[in-house]
């Protein structure tokens, strides 16, 4: 199909997701998220795709929000519509997934790395959740996400007073996973895909929504979770392949079986 807001690339069992708004910085608008969504949903079904990743441009990730789309919106319309609802969509995918961020990743740009798996970023990303200067709060998840990936003290105050965190403290908070400049950014995330992707799509899975529901029950149920899903997944072929390829010394030959 023709993309007007994304660009969609496939490329070594890997689905590459690039924000195509450059003249608004990528800034997230209805037809942006719903591009993203139905480009996942091929990427989903695709059982040669094993991981995607969620790129922007050099200078923005994603700058924030369209404030165009949003200035007129009256209290009724936004919540009878649940405006954003399809932003959702995205943290919910079954399939590891990526983020990329090379500069501005602020509002709802930083809301959208937060729904990712994990974030690489740029030595120049820039976060933040600026929305209280404009009189709003974040409404994509950012109060709540970044508040489980570095802690209350530094959400709120990042909150309260819009500062900008950058990537070296980023990646010491835990916000990122690791930082590379801006050069390497996209092809060491396209590296980490490509290996994720190698690998059993089925494990892979399996192992995100285990460690997501760590963040949803307390700690026994979460064990119980983990312990069933070991116990589960030694009903799949890949199992079986996987650690009779180590015995015999080779490398797996997976079937996402």
């Amino acid at each position: 199909m023709q993309w007007q807001s994304i660009l969609l690339e496939k490329r070594n069992g890997v689905g590459l997701i690039t924000l195509n708004r450059p003249q608004a910085l990528n800034a997230l608008n209805s037809e942006l998220i719903s591009e993203i969504n139905q480009a996942l949903d091929q990427l989903e079904k695709d059982r040669e795709i094993g991981c995607i990743v969620l790129a922007g441009s050099e200078k923005a990730f994603a700058a924030g929000a369209d404030i165009k789309e949003m200035a007129d919106l009256a209290f009724p319309d936004i919540y009878l519509d649940d405006f954003f609802h399809l932003a959702d969509r995205i943290a919910q995918r079954r399939k590891p997934l990526i983020a990329a961020v090379s500069g501005y990743a602020l509002g709802g740009g930083c809301e959208l790395a937060l729904m990712c798996d994990f974030i690489y970023c740029a030595d120049n990303a820039k976060f933040g959740l600026p929305e209280i200067t404009l009189g709003v709060i974040p409404g994509i998840g950012g109060t709540q996400r970044l508040t489980h990936a570095i802690g209350k003290a530094k959400a709120m105050e990042m909150c309260l007073t819009a500062r900008q965190m950058g990537a070296v403290e980023a990646e010491q908070s835990g916000l990122v996973a690791r930082v590379f400049t801006k050069e390497e950014l996209l092809e060491q995330t396209l590296q980490a895909a490509e290996k994720i992707a190698a690998r059993s799509l089925t494990a892979n899975m399996m192992l995100k929504e285990t460690i997501n529901r760590a963040f949803e029950v307390n700690l026994t149920e979460g064990l119980r979770f983990e312990r069933r899903m070991f116990h589960s997944i030694f009903a799949t072929f890949d199992q079986k392949e996987g650690m009779q390829a180590f015995v015999e010394k080779r490398k797996p030959n997976f079937k996402n079986q």
